[in-house]
């Protein structure tokens, strides 16, 4: 009787794990994509690409580098 006692017990263990709901997986945020930008410690912010300002008293824009991760800026160009 013990053994037939036994055996039922574990076999409700079993059929109890067996059907437990599965953890979900966690949700990964994605991270914001990065946008290209140059810093301007004279104006004390980030300008985008393509974005124009002076920067002691040079004109320069904002162009992005050639892998289009960062940004650089530019002075214009003389003779144009």
């Amino acid at each position: 009787m013990r053994i037939l006692f036994i055996a039922l017990s574990s076999l409700a263990v079993l059929t109890a794990c067996a059907t437990a709901p599965e953890p979900k997986a966690e949700i990964k945020a994605e991270a914001p994509k990065q946008v290209a930008q140059c810093y301007s410690s004279d104006a004390g912010k980030f300008f985008k690409v393509g974005e124009k300002t002076t920067i002691s008293g040079v004109e320069v824009s904002c162009v992005a580098t050639s892998d289009g991760k960062n940004g650089q800026w530019m002075g214009a160009k003389h003779g144009k």
